[in-house]
């Protein structure tokens, strides 16, 4: 995994807690955002711990432009000083699988970090969706595209936005785990999401769920 942070201390604090790790290994550091994009496409890492506020190019734009490198495999989780930040709406939206205060126990970073590189979106803490659905509320309305779905996918839809996992959503929708992957991929397709973080953002703008349901 690859660490970002204008901050010495911070980062060196993370590579001493992750590489203690034995199933995980940091490949490398940036300071700033144009760095940390340059590192990515140098020691291609599965993971990039991400700062949103630093000099010269800002985590926001170096995860829309790591994330946008096809020839990258990686995930992004974002980390904030503060709980309500509109850069986190914003690096949801670019395809960050999620984000982190800094001010979390040590554990949760580790946790963290073993969640997005298995491939999930660190959405489904409460502060998380408490931000998504906060931001989706202030922002304008967008085309729907809710009318590509079907009434199965739409449901579909609304489970993952309240953080269900596939097998959770079977369970609701008794069918069987794999149709329920088949739906939650076809609902990405159509919304032209890439992982849960984005559909549930989408979900918001779209107003097929709303703050507080």
């Amino acid at each position: 995994m690859l660490i970002v942070d204008d901050q010495t201390m911070v980062r060196q604090s993370f590579r001493a807690v992750l590489a203690a790790q034995p199933d995980i290994t940091v490949v490398g550091e940036a300071s700033n955002g144009a760095d940390a994009v340059h590192a990515a496409i140098r020691d291609r890492p599965d993971v990039v711990l991400m700062d949103v506020r630093m000099p010269i190019m800002d985590g926001l734009e170096a995860a829309r432009q790591i994330l946008a490198d096809p020839s990258l495999d990686v995930r992004v989780l974002m980390l904030t000083t503060f709980d309500i930040d509109e850069y986190v709406y914003g690096a949801l939206r670019v395809g960050a699988s999620g984000f982190l205060l800094k001010d979390a126990p040590l554990e949760d970073l580790v946790n963290a970090v073993r969640v997005v590189a298995a491939g999930n979106a660190l959405y489904a803490p409460a502060v998380t969706r408490r931000l998504v659905a906060e931001f989706a509320a202030r922002k304008p309305s967008v085309p729907s595209r809710a009318d590509q779905l079907t009434a199965q996918e739409l449901k579909v839809l609304r489970l993952v936005a309240r953080g269900l996992s596939n097998s959770e959503i079977a369970s609701a929708l008794v069918i069987v785990e794999q149709t329920a992957k088949t739906h939650v991929s076809r609902v990405f397709a159509k919304l032209g999401v890439r992982d849960r973080a984005q559909a549930i953002v989408a979900a918001y703008e779209m107003g097929i769920v709303v703050p507080g349901e």
